[in-house]
């Protein structure tokens, strides 16, 4: 039974690859109270934009750590409140794309904060001229989770089996993979925190969750993992277990300085799936999944391979294809790979399956 059923929960916020080539804003510090007030310019604290949810609390002090360490000076977080994060809507209802980062990048511009980290796959796949990704770190581990009852793997869930995701695209996969192994499934779309998502399946109301691994293994839950879903099973969002640390385009010293965090390989492969996404015109909310995998003879890494996915949310009409071959070694050849996959996809209909495309 591939059906889908009303939304559960409130809004909130859910909570490694190889290395080396090329809205609404309510703001509140979170630095201790001797904690000095300055920007950049002072050579005091810098300020880190943030949300208020957990998962972005730990990413973000994690970052602080490393800034702080790079550059020598304290850093402070300042908490902002997002649309996202206090909307009850699904996020393919409200758009998806930006919902996270529009007060963040407001505050950046405003010299609120002096730089801002996301969760990469929130970003929407157009830079503004006046910011900049100054780093993407090494990526934490990008595949899907499943969290269920009696700490049941995904092929083990029970006929009927209710699977909690507020993500169009893992609904989309699960439901695939379902049909084509005779499982009987129901996806439920549900909002909220990870304290709310894996508070559905220790009440009963669902039989298990899908989560991120990155974001469980960043608040120390990692634990609570039932079964790692396969990429060859359910994709990735694009830039999934990645962050993006952004900051104004003419502070030239904080981007030098930031850019010592940056992951050469990392940045490339989510270079390419997110080309591919703004290829497809697909928002962060689209049935979209997409993985650049560095492929490794030994220690030297000779090719990438991306894979990626669209497909309606009840499975039975996907397009999936991959491409493998030099690993790009400039920010405009990784771009060129994911536009040349998503031509490809959507010549085979892939534009049909994505319901709304972004404009």
């Amino acid at each position: 039974m591939n059906d889908t059923r009303e939304p559960l929960g409130r809004a909130g916020a859910e909570g490694t690859s190889a290395r080396r080539p090329e809205g609404l804003s309510t703001v509140e510090s979170s630095a201790p109270a001797e904690a000095p007030q300055r920007g950049a310019d002072a050579q005091g604290a810098l300020r880190l934009g943030t949300r208020r949810s957990r998962l972005a609390m730990a990413q973000s002090g994690q970052v602080a750590e490393s800034v702080s360490r790079v550059t020598g000076r304290p850093v402070e977080l300042v908490e902002i409140t997002t649309y996202g994060d206090t909307s009850r809507e699904q996020l393919a209802q409200i758009g998806g794309t930006g919902v996270f980062v529009t007060a963040l990048r407001d505050a950046l511009l405003k010299g609120e904060v002096d730089f801002a980290v996301h969760s990469l796959k929130d970003l929407p796949t157009t830079q503004p001229d006046d910011l900049v990704v100054a780093a993407v770190p090494v990526r934490e581990d990008p595949r899907d989770v499943i969290v269920a009852r009696d700490a049941l793997k995904f092929t083990d869930l029970p006929s009927g089996a209710r699977i909690g995701t507020g993500s169009p695209r893992r609904m989309a996969q699960l439901n695939a993979y379902a049909r084509s192994h005779g499982l009987d499934i129901a996806t439920v779309p549900i909002r909220g925190n990870v304290d709310t998502r894996i508070g559905f399946v220790r009440s009963g109301e669902l039989d298990a969750v899908v989560l991120a691994a990155a974001g469980l293994n960043r608040i120390g839950r990692g634990d609570e993992v039932t079964d790692f879903l396969s990429v060859d099973t359910v994709l990735p969002a694009p830039g999934q277990g990645a962050l993006a640390i952004e900051c104004t385009a003419g502070n030239a010293d904080l981007i030098a300085a930031l850019a010592e965090l940056d992951d050469p390989f990392t940045r490339i492969a989510v270079t390419a799936e997110r080309s591919l996404l703004a290829a497809l015109e697909a928002g962060c909310s689209a049935p979209v999944g997409a993985l650049a995998d560095l492929l490794a003879d030994g220690q030297i890494v000779k090719e990438m391979r991306l894979r990626a996915v669209v497909g309606t949310t009840d499975g039975t009409r996907m397009v999936q294809l991959s491409t493998t071959g030099p690993v790009p070694e400039t920010h405009d050849g990784a771009m060129a790979l994911g536009r040349e996959l998503a031509a490809e996809m959507l010549a085979q209909g892939a534009a049909g399956l994505m319901g709304e495309r972004a404009q």
